[in-house]
């Protein structure tokens, strides 16, 4: 019994969905017009489970390029109406397009002149009528077997948001690295991290000349503990690299090993990356290669810096 129960609400909730993508027309182009060409930011206001979903398209629009926020409509009757300005574009959601709450403040912006796209399933409504703009969710019946509990509609006002979202994303030219930039935290900003936000630069890169002595080249080495040295010439052009291995198989082949230069101990070449790459196809190289640091240098361009193993796990890439 259970199970069929939830097969009837999912099937009532896709059909809903299926319903909003056969319906789409220009009305959904005029509102992604609207909102793309919003000056200000697009606030979001509803009643009950609408409020609730509008909370949600919010976050979204917020996580894709586009500001916006969501304000009770109660409260904003009540003082919050200061947080909008003429350069807003409001949107409101409500089922019915008769929520009472909702079209008080409704009346409210039209005296302010603020644009006012509704979302309704009620294309006659006192809200869907007075708005600039009205999508339709065409939602005629819940799938509570009652049909009393927001269910089909609050499932395809969400969907109709994430729609729009996505299409002003697109329409802005939204980008992967805007992505991180507004998402600094957790996985999803870690994952659009770049080489250039984690290597090391500067004094930190480890350097010396060819003629460079191995007493120094150590020093040098233990001074910047990455396990390595850079050998570059006087423009800062890659010549060669000495890491821990290298001097390890000196000192057990070489009987006075404190003789020699850079120049002779360095092996040439060294794993490079471009500082525009993620930082996850680092760790993919690092890994393939089984080594622990990567030099830095876009194409002919003098070392820019070295990214070592050590500095994806400490941004938690593993």
């Amino acid at each position: 019994m259970s199970r069929e129960v939830a097969r009837q609400v999912l099937e009532v909730e896709a059909a809903a969905i299926r319903n909003l993508m056969e319906n789409l027309g220009d009305d959904f182009d005029r509102a992604v017009e609207l909102i793309d060409g919003c000056t200000g930011r697009v606030v979001l206001t509803g009643m009950g489970k609408s409020g609730i979903i509008c909370r949600k398209i919010a976050a979204t629009m917020r996580s894709t390029g586009t500001p916006a926020l969501f304000m009770h409509p109660a409260e904003a009757i009540h003082g919050d109406l200061g947080m909008v300005t003429e350069n807003d574009l409001v949107v409101a959601v409500s089922n019915s397009g008769t929520t009472e709450e909702i079209l008080n403040l409704v009346a409210v912006l039209r005296r302010i002149g603020v644009q006012l796209i509704a979302i309704t399933s009620s294309p006659e409504s006192p809200l869907a009528t007075t708005a600039d703009l009205h999508l339709d969710v065409g939602v005629r019946r819940e799938a509570c077997p009652m049909n009393l509990a927001p269910t089909a509609s609050t499932t395809a006002g969400l969907a109709l948001g994430d729609a729009l979202a996505m299409s002003v994303s697109v329409k802005k030219g939204f980008k992967e690295e805007d992505f991180a930039r507004l998402h600094p935290g957790g996985k999803l900003g870690k994952k659009f991290l770049k080489v250039a936000d984690l290597m090391h630069t500067g004094d930190e890169v480890p350097r010396v000349s060819l003629e460079t002595a191995m007493k120094d080249v150590i020093y040098e080495m233990s001074r910047k503990g990455l396990g390595l040295t850079t050998v570059q010439d006087e423009h800062g052009h890659l010549l060669g690299l000495i890491t821990d291995g290298d001097l390890r198989r000196l000192m057990e082949r070489d009987p006075d090993p404190m003789v020699r230069t850079a120049g002779e101990v360095m092996h040439r070449g060294g794993a490079c990356i471009s500082s525009q790459e993620l930082a996850t196809a680092a760790l993919r190289v690092l890994e393939e290669k089984r080594i622990t640091s990567l030099l830095v240098c876009d194409g002919d361009a003098p070392v820019l810096g070295v990214l070592h193993l050590h500095d994806l796990w400490g941004v938690g890439l593993f």
